[in-house]
C-alpha cells in the first residue's frame, strides 16, 4: 500500500515573486485582456491575483470603479508564469459573482506589494 504525501499548506510554500510586467489590451468598449508574467509563483492563483491588481487599477485609471472577472488562464514553463485574464471594467457594481471593486482591490495589491499597471 502506497502512501500519499500530505498537502503542503500554500502559505508554506516559497514565495519569492518576481514580477515581470503587465501588458493591456482593450478588446472592445469596456472589455480589456490583462497579459501577465512573473517568476517564484507559488501556483497559478499568485497569478491570477496578479492580473486582478492590474485590473483594478486599469479601472481606476479610465475613471471607473469596478470589474468583472470574466476569465484567466494560467501557463508555466521552465518557471515563469504567465496569465491572460479578462475583466469588464464599469462604473457601477457589475452583475455576477467575480466583481471586484478597485480601490478596495488596489489598496490590498499595494499593502502586499504587488505592481500594478
Amino acid at each position: 500500500m502506497a502512501c500519499e504525501a500530505e498537502p503542503v499548506p500554500r502559505d508554506s510554500l516559497p514565495f519569492t515573486p518576481v514580477y515581470e510586467g503587465v501588458e493591456t489590451r482593450l478588446l472592445d468598449g469596456d472589455l480589456v485582456s490583462f497579459l501577465v508574467s512573473m517568476r517564484g509563483a507559488r501556483d497559478p492563483e499568485d497569478v491570477e491575483r496578479y492580473a486582478e491588481c492590474a485590473a483594478a487599477q486599469y479601472a481606476i485609471i479610465r475613471g471607473y470603479g469596478f470589474a468583472r472577472h470574466l476569465r484567466t488562464t494560467v501557463a508555466e514553463e521552465a518557471g515563469l508564469w504567465r496569465g491572460d485574464a479578462v475583466y469588464t471594467i464599469s462604473a457601477a457594481l457589475p452583475a455576477g459573482l467575480k466583481t471586484i471593486d478597485a480601490e478596495v482591490t488596489a489598496l490590498a495589491c499595494a499593502e502586499s506589494g504587488i505592481p500594478m499597471v
